[in-house]
């Protein structure tokens, strides 16, 4: 059997165990037909060249709790009550494609923030870039959320946020995690599945990320804030906590910040390559999918969050049907909920009937 049929079918056997009730027929051919979006867009795998960790990589701290595999193609990173740890590409890139296959920890995992990023905060640390996604744990039996984020010239007073949920267990087997990042535009993938564009404009100036960036990956306490807002700490009697990284790719322009020549200028023809390639391109079969995750799987967005911005900044482009799902403050309306019936109470989203369809 196709492995993403096999996917598919544990995907829907996951969101079915855990809607907390039992699917009609109608929302389950609903459900299947927007998983087989999903399946689609995720079958054609991109043509990647994994690197070998020490090839690219170095330890970032902790160092005896980042270990290597045997054949050095992938890492696991420990978190315990002593520290965390992480890695850093060798080399900062101006523009790229950073990916890998991830494994979240499991069980109780409250307060822990798993990241992979890209940042050029060391060099430039007033106005540093980023690109985030940041894994955020929660307490047992309930399931993993993340975020993606954009920072741009030390802009961390205008975050960038959008909250989500996934349509698979993250910590039963390994997905990919990527960020396509051009002089035009950043792309955030799950799988092959895009979640999130931010197309660049000239309104959004120093906002859009342009200095060379590492790629970063981590794991460490953000209890402060990572769970309800901190309410749940993270319970070191469940560690150490492991994050399993593999199929690590890098494929950009390695630039010294420092150098004389322009990086934009010593990358043009890396960025034109990198612009050609299968995963620049959000075809309308993807295109189609990444509707269907934000309108199903995505339950924050900055861009409907009009307590923070009156005025949506100019790279949001305003979909009225996803507006209507949320609040003032961005969030979803109905307790979280993406169905449109409050008396539904599960806690994962099933497309139902009701759910708007003008944009589709």
């Amino acid at each position: 059997m196709d492995d993403n049929i096999r996917g598919c079918k544990r995907h829907c056997y996951y969101y079915s165990r855990t809607s907390g009730r039992t699917l009609t027929l109608v929302s389950l051919a609903l459900f299947v037909l927007s998983m087989l979006c999903f399946c689609v867009a995720n079958s054609a795998a991109f043509n990647l060249a994994a690197v070998p960790f020490d090839e690219a990589y170095r330890p970032l701290f902790g160092d005896g709790n980042l270990v290597r595999s045997p054949d050095g193609k992938a890492v696991r990173l420990l978190l315990d009550r002593f520290t965390g740890s992480g890695f850093i590409s060798s080399s900062l890139y101006q523009h790229g494609f950073f990916s890998a296959n991830i494994k979240l920890p499991s069980d109780y995992t409250a307060g822990v923030c798993v990241a992979f990023y890209t940042s050029n905060g060391d060099v430039f640390e007033k106005t540093h870039d980023e690109l985030d996604f940041e894994f955020l744990g929660n307490v047992e039996g309930k399931p993993w959320r993340f975020q993606t984020n954009l920072y741009g010239n030390g802009s961390t007073s205008r975050g960038r946020e959008e909250r989500s949920r996934l349509w698979f267990d993250p910590t039963k087997e390994f997905h990919r995690y990527s960020i396509l990042w051009t002089p035009n535009n950043i792309i955030f993938y799950i799988d092959e599945v895009p979640i999130r564009e931010i197309v660049r404009s000239d309104e959004m100036g120093g906002d859009f990320p342009s200095k060379p960036m590492s790629l970063y990956a981590t794991i460490w306490d953000a209890s402060t804030w990572a769970t309800n807002g901190g309410k749940y700490k993270v319970n070191y009697k469940y560690a150490p906590f492991v994050a399993e990284f593999k199929d690590l790719v890098l494929e950009g322009c390695p630039v010294n910040p420092i150098q004389e020549v322009p990086a934009f200028v010593a990358c043009a023809e890396k960025d034109l390559s990198l612009q050609r390639e299968d995963y620049a391109v959000i075809t309308p079969v993807r295109r189609s999918a990444m509707r269907k995750f934000r309108q199903h799987y995505m339950y924050y967005s900055y861009c409907y969050d009009t307590l923070r911005y009156p005025v949506p900044p100019p790279e949001c482009v305003i979909i009225p049907s996803e507006k209507r799902r949320f609040k003032d403050t961005g969030r979803l309306k109905f307790g979280g909920s993406h169905r449109r019936q409050s008396r539904r109470r599960s806690r994962s989203p099933v497309i139902s009937v009701s759910d708007d369809q003008s944009d589709m």
